[in-house]
Parts: structure tokens; sequence; C-alpha cells
């Protein structure tokens, strides 16, 4: 009955959203939710949680995404079909994972199922899933693809890649499965070969997963994100999930690596230190300014807080009486860096290139997807942290806007973000359907 209830508030919500019904509005350009030790406001529990869709048009002709004075913005690739993750390859050739959710087992139906795929559709994604890996190449050095070349079909909502060796590693939505790789081919045949299996349906509420090789290539990193915003599915829905898994190659045998991080995508080795960063999608429905989402130093055996408690020990009361972990509360880290709340922080690499500016050495870009329950809106942009001794440095620098037009309808959403063998940023648009390659002016 609680949870029926709940249903038809979020449909209710739906409805005056895409009605356009005014609600609360969250801070905009303040420190709010940003930085090394963000302020939280008090969490707020309205009736209705706020939806704010923004439309989505493309890209008209000719425009591009902004970048700053000294830099250029270009379509790598254009074209695509849903564009989620990438992979540079030791060549130079740009891996691209067309991706999106996989059909769920039950549809959802009646008004909820009415309502988010119209939800879904607004936000540009209720496409199908190409379930494909497509090649690019640059062999002219331009700065644009020609060659568009589908390199591995028939997969499961692809996301993450990794090579190691002669081996290319995909993570499927509920495994990890392994290519024969050799240099400068254009198109996989062979049979997969499974890994591992990941945390995926009935439910799958995060399908997202992302791998990183350990710097000997024994192991692989995977993220794997929770099954509900809350733990509201049951604990025992989220075994193995909320967590980055280390999996051993040579066995297939994984373990939890860290906990706690309740929708983790991007990953990345910090260069200063050698140490595993990721970015992490917080929780919902708590207020247009809460919970920021994060990037974080990851330790082993850490726990950051989900479900129990959000950036740090701030305890979530929405979690079960019967399900409360005091315990592990007051075991969470507070995370490393907070990115804002409802950003969608999902990309994140270090810049380990040597075409920008020293600025930007060792500091991390950040994918930001955008929101889609915030007012304003929030993300839709890469930004820049700038990093000194391994640590943040800085505030938050606006690196490649533009992605929400004039009047506030989205014309791509940045996810993806990786460094290319000649040091530019190459940024996945999904919406969009390109690859945007920035890179020094001139």
């Amino acid at each position: 009955m609680r949870r029926r209830f709940r249903e038809i508030l979020i449909i209710g919500a739906a409805f005056t959203a895409l009605a356009a019904c005014d609600q609360s509005q969250g801070q905009q350009g303040s420190a709010v939710g940003y930085g090394p030790n963000p302020v939280l406001p008090a969490p707020e529990h309205a009736l209705l949680p706020t939806v704010k869709v923004s439309d989505v048009v493309g890209w008209p002709a000719g425009v591009t995404p902004r970048a700053p004075a000294g830099f250029k913005a270009q379509p790598f690739a254009t074209g695509l079909d849903h564009p989620r993750w990438l992979l540079v390859l030791p060549n130079g050739d740009v891996l691209v994972a067309e991706s999106n959710a996989p059909p769920k087992k039950e549809p959802p139906h009646g008004l909820k199922g009415f309502f988010e795929k119209m939800l879904m559709k607004k936000a540009g994604a209720g496409v199908p899933s190409a379930n494909r890996i497509t090649l690019l190449r640059d062999a002219d050095h331009d700065g644009v693809a020609e060659l568009k070349t589908p390199f591995l079909t028939n997969l499961y909502s692809p996301f993450g890649m990794a090579l190691v060796g002669d081996t290319l590693y995909v993570a499927n939505a509920d495994a990890i499965v392994a290519f024969p790789y050799t240099e400068g081919q254009t198109s996989i045949t062979a049979a997969p070969r499974k890994v591992t299996d990941l945390p995926g349906g009935p439910i799958n509420h995060h399908w997202t997963k992302n791998i990183i090789a350990s710097k000997d290539g024994t192991k692989l990193f995977a993220t794997v994100g929770s099954n509900s915003n809350v733990g509201e599915n049951g604990i025992p829905a989220e075994t193995d999930r909320a967590a980055i898994l280390e999996v051993d190659l040579a066995t297939g045998a994984k373990r939890v690596f860290a906990s706690g991080l309740r929708n983790p995508n991007g990953l990345g080795w910090n260069p200063a230190n050698g140490e595993l960063w990721t970015a992490v999608n917080e929780r919902d429905e708590l207020g247009n300014d809460l919970v920021p989402d994060y990037m974080t130093s990851v330790r082993e055996g850490g726990f950051y807080g989900w479900p129990y408690s959000y950036y740090g020990r701030h305890v979530d009361k929405r979690v079960k009486d019967a399900d409360r972990r005091p315990d592990l509360v007051e075991q969470a880290i507070v995370p490393d860096y907070a990115l804002g709340a409802h950003t969608a922080s999902l990309g994140l690499t270090f810049y380990e290139g040597q075409s920008f500016p020293p600025h930007y050495r060792g500091g991390v870009f950040i994918g930001q997807h955008g929101s889609w329950n915030r007012k304003p809106q929030s993300g839709y942009k890469v930004i820049f942290v700038p990093f000194s001794g391994g640590k943040p440095a800085g505030g938050v620098e606006d690196f490649l806007t533009g992605f929400l037009n004039a009047g506030g309808k989205a014309q791509g959403r940045p996810v993806g973000v990786t460094v290319d063998a000649t040091g530019a940023l190459l940024v996945a648009d999904d919406v969009g359907n390109a690859v945007w390659r920035v890179s020094p002016a001139g």
C-alpha cells in the first residue's frame, strides 16, 4: 500500500512537471553542494518530488558545444546511436559504446508506465539499445574520424571497455566478456568469452557497468550501481551493488572492493599517487540541493554511506527501521569532492596529455549528464577540477557548455570523457548522437 501511494505521488509529480507547474527552486551558481567541504542544506520532504525534464531538440546545423577561450570544439563523429562511453586504443583508434538500458523483463504498465515512458522520451533515453561498439579512426589527423564502422555487435547494453594486452574486455549490463584483439583491426567476429557475471536483472535499476584494469593487468575493477534510490526494494536486492567489484582475470573470481557508492560510473587512476578514483551519482528526493554527486578516491574495504547515510554520516531517515545500520554509518567515509546535486556526474578522466596548458595536467574532467529532477537544471556540461599533489586544488571550472540552449532545451547530454592520443578531450554525447573533440585552438 505504501509503495502504491508513492507511485501515485510520482505519477502526480510527472504530470505536474509535464504541465510546467512551478515548484521550489534550488540555488544556482552558489557554493552549495560543490567542493571539498560542501554546504549541505537540511533535507526537504515534499509531497511531490521535483521533476524537471529537459526536452531534447538536438544540435542545429553548424552548432557545437562551447569551449573556453584558447580551445576549439568540433565533431569528431556524428550520426551515432546513443553513444555513451569511450576507449582510446594504443594505435589511436577510438571505440564508442552505443548503448541504452536493456529491455525490462516486466515493462511498466498502467499510469505509472505511461508517465515513465513519456519522461524517458522527453529526456532522450527512450530509444532501444544499439548493443554495439563502433570503431572511429582519424587516419589523416584532422580531428575528424573518417572511418566509422561496427566493431562489435550483438552485445547486451555494453558500457565500460578495457584493453589488457591482446584481450579486449567489455562490461555488458549483466557480465564482463572478453574478445581477442589485434592492433589495427576494424572488427571482431570472435564469440565472447564470459569472464564473470555482474549483478543484472530482474530489476537492474542502474544498468551501466564500467571497468578499468589494474596497472599490472591482473585485475579489473567494475562499477555496479544500486537497485533503488534508497534501499526501498529491500537490502537483499542490493547484493554486490552500490559498489566497485574487484575481478581476478585469471579465475573470474570477484569480491567487493568498496561499497556504499550509490551509482559509481567514471573510473580513473590518479597519476600522482596511483589511487583509484570514481564519480558517483547520489540519491534523490531530498530537495533540489541534496544530495550532491561527488568524486572520490576509493579505499579498499571502504564504505561510503549508501543507503544508510549520505556525504559521510548524514543519516537518511527514509531507510526502513529494520534495515538501518548505525554501525556502518559510523564507518562512512566522507567523499573527497562534491560535484553538485543532481548533476548526474558520469564520466571521469585524469588529464595526462601534453597539448593542454599546464593548468590542466593531472586534473580531472567530469562529464555531467544533467538533472531530470531539479529546478533549475544542473549539469549538462563538462567541468574541470584542477589537482595538485594528487588532491583537488581549486573550484569547479566550466569547460564544455552549451548543451542546453537559451530556452533550457537539451541539444545534447555529455556522458563519457577521455583523452585521445594527441592530448585532445573526447566527449560522448548520447542524445546529440555525437562524439565531440576539444583541442587547443590553432
